[in-house]
């Protein structure tokens, strides 16, 4: 299975062991894993700005890079929740279908397509709260919405239960947005900040001594939250615990 290895900008730029977190775990599962060197940004914040035009240079880069592979997949469910869903700056052609629609969340690509059963190499002691950024919730459905009563389920939970010694806790409310929200919290600060402070006192409570997400994004706003606050937290990818890291 050929797979094209997307790491957006901001891992990139700020958290480069998820992208290699990502790359061995992917390698580890059997699947020939290519990084092409010539990807950007795939137009998210542009996108989500009102700017759909303007994403659109963007949007055709990411189709020239990803349009030969069986899958897209990334360690980021906000900027697969674009691609496969809000990429209309450009025309949408064959190969623009084709790439958006091969294009995956890792939790869920590893859940649903290569249908994962065990971590053996994996091992993470520690008491872990579980955050479902809102794209990947809502967008890309990989856990049960509180708002909707139908039957309970979560990928990224089915997956981390496979790895021994985990114990999860659980946050009186657990699908509440963090208030990240891409540039929301930019143009909302202060009522963004008030909902990091909420979401990690929430996990505090809970007992967590990690915070672990498919959004390094998400994890990068609780974390400055909770060093402001003074919350002895932690937090990690979820990448890097099916790839065995021990801390």
């Amino acid at each position: 299975m050929r797979v094209g290895l997307f790491i957006p900008c901001f891992i990139d730029s700020f958290f480069p062991d998820v992208g290699i977190a990502t790359l061995e775990l992917l390698e580890r599962l059997g699947c020939d894993v290519t990084y092409p060197l010539d990807q950007t940004c795939c137009g998210q914040p542009m996108g989500n700005s009102g700017c759909e035009r303007d994403a659109a240079a963007t949007e055709e880069l990411f189709v020239r890079n990803f349009s030969d592979f069986d899958h897209i997949v990334a360690p980021s469910g906000s900027c697969v929740h674009h691609v496969r869903d809000h990429m209309t700056g450009i025309e949408q052609t064959a190969a623009v279908k084709k790439v958006r629609g091969q294009t995956f969340e890792l939790v869920e690509f590893l859940h649903d397509i290569l249908k994962v059963n065990e971590f053996p190499w994996a091992e993470f002691p520690h008491k872990v709260g579980l955050h479902n950024s809102c794209g990947t919730l809502r967008g890309l459905r990989t856990a049960k919405m509180s708002e909707i009563n139908e039957p309970a389920f979560s990928k990224p939970l089915d997956l981390l239960s496979k790895v021994k010694g985990i114990e999860f806790v659980m946050p009186s409310r657990p699908d509440e947005c963090c208030g990240f929200g891409g540039t929301f919290c930019v143009t909302e600060e202060p009522v963004s900040a008030r909902m990091g402070y909420d979401k990690v006192r929430d996990h505090n409570r809970a007992g967590a001594e990690y915070i672990v997400s498919a959004d390094s994004s998400c994890l990068m706003h609780q974390k400055g939250c909770a060093e402001r606050l003074g919350l002895d937290l932690k937090f990690i990818h979820i990448a890097q615990i099916l790839n065995g890291a021990r801390s």
